[in-house]
């Protein structure tokens, strides 16, 4: 048998990471072809000042904010088999990590697989050699954003596409009565323009906190709304705790759940994105994709029906360019013959059952796809599935470190440096003095 032909949807960092082992594997696999909307490299990661649309009238896919710093230490957030400058603090500026995957891009010869400024219209299976178990073929429907369709047959497709592009906007009954300005967090690049004005941020995640720091900053006040437990950590006096806002009263202002009142020059969403693949048929794929899930997939990654998909990326909570890794290395190790998977109704049965479990946990659905703590064992699972080396231990503890760290001081971990010693010890190198006798 010939080489296998394999699509990649997206050159960021999964993307990257799914290039870089399929040209590894020369013997098994051709070249891929990586397809990629925009003019360059990074996903998510690449700064883009410009947000609404570019010039050709293609979304701005970036959410980066200007200031943004990682949440996690690149001791932790590194490809395994690629470290990051040692040079550099563990808490990264988006240019760093962008930078990282230039070099990661650049050694691995990358490059010249990637088809830029090209827009995927349509990925979809076009035969199938058996009724069981067989292969399909897909086929792959792109157009240059400057004119020009191609249409080329592979026999699998890793969507590598991200998830961070398309805000999801939560229904707020009488959001048209608020005078102020409603935006997205996907819009917000800078702190400056809300200066000393009046904010309500809702939502709690990395991005509301973050931007409630930023906008304190330079002296807006700030009403952080949200469904958790109060957040008893070290807040800014600047930064107000609300509950969630519930509705948008005829007058303008914001009732929030406890039937308190606010009035709020600026109502900023930072409640997430949704899963978005418009040149995928779900239908034909037995997928349930909405703005929080794609079901069913086996091992979070593929679909029972056609495991010749793999979709890298989607869990969240995670570690991410550390899930990449395993996520591929178990995609191609399904690809290679090493991973013998199991029927399709039993891989939907095994997808069904794990949406069970999660949903007896009283997990809510927007978060049937997070991972947090259970992500060391997914790792686990698939490295000793798929014959690829796990994880090492420090990796988890140092992540379980980092995230105490950033719910006790939600600012200033940031200023922690660490340092990885061997497979299960990682010390610290330099820490702030308010943080000194309690780390």
């Amino acid at each position: 048998m010939g080489r296998l032909r394999v699509a990649v949807v997206g050159a960021g960092a999964a993307g990257l990471c799914a290039a870089k082992h399929i040209l590894s594997r020369n013997k098994t696999f051709e070249p891929p072809v990586v397809y990629e909307l925009t003019n360059h490299i990074g996903g998510t990661w690449f700064y883009e000042e410009r947000v609404g649309t570019y010039d050709n009238g293609l979304p701005v896919q970036s959410s980066m904010y200007r200031d943004l710093r990682t949440n996690l230490p690149k001791e932790v957030m590194m490809f395994p088999d690629f470290p990051f400058d040692s040079h550099l603090p563990s808490f990264l500026s988006h240019q760093d990590v962008q930078q990282y995957l230039e070099q990661y891009c650049k050694a691995h010869a990358i490059t010249p697989h990637i088809k830029f400024n090209t827009v995927v219209e349509e990925v979809k299976p076009i035969s199938m050699e058996t009724e069981e178990g067989g292969a399909v073929t897909w086929e792959v429907i792109s157009r240059g954003t400057y004119g020009g369709h191609s249409t080329q047959t592979f026999d699998s497709v890793f969507i590598c596409s991200g998830h961070y592009s398309v805000p999801h906007l939560p229904s707020i009954p009488g959001i048209e009565h608020f005078k102020g300005k409603v935006m997205h967090s996907h819009f917000y690049r800078c702190p400056e323009p809300f200066a000393h004005q009046s904010v309500v941020v809702l939502g709690a995640g990395a991005s509301g906190i973050d931007i409630s720091f930023e906008l304190t900053e330079v002296k807006a006040k700030v009403t952080l709304s949200h469904n958790k437990p109060a957040l008893l950590s070290s807040l800014p006096l600047e930064v107000q705790q609300a509950p969630p806002v519930v509705k948008v009263l005829e007058n303008g202002s914001l009732l929030f759940q406890d039937e308190s009142v606010a009035q709020a020059e600026v109502l900023l969403l930072c409640t997430g994105y949704s899963f978005h693949f418009p040149f995928l048929c779900p239908e034909k794929l037995g997928l349930e994709i909405e703005h929080h899930l794609v079901a069913p997939l086996y091992k979070y990654l593929l679909p029972p029906a056609f495991p010749s998909l793999f979709f890298v990326g989607l869990c969240k909570i995670i570690c991410p360019f550390l899930h990449f890794h395993c996520q591929v290395q178990f995609a191609l190790g399904v690809l290679e013959g090493r991973v013998q998977l199991p029927s399709c109704e039993v891989m939907k049965g095994v997808a069904e059952k794990e949406r069970q479990r999660k949903s007896q946990m009283c997990v809510q659905g927007k978060r049937l796809m997070q991972m947090d703590s259970e992500q060391w064992a997914y790792y686990l699972d698939l490295a000793n599935t798929a014959g690829f080396l796990p994880p090492q231990p420090v990796i988890q503890s140092l992540y379980e470190e980092v995230s105490r760290q950033r719910r006790v001081h939600p600012k200033a971990y940031r200023q922690i440096n660490y340092k990885l010693l061997d497979a299960t010890q990682w010390q610290i190198l330099e820490a702030p003095s308010i943080l000194r006798d309690k780390v």
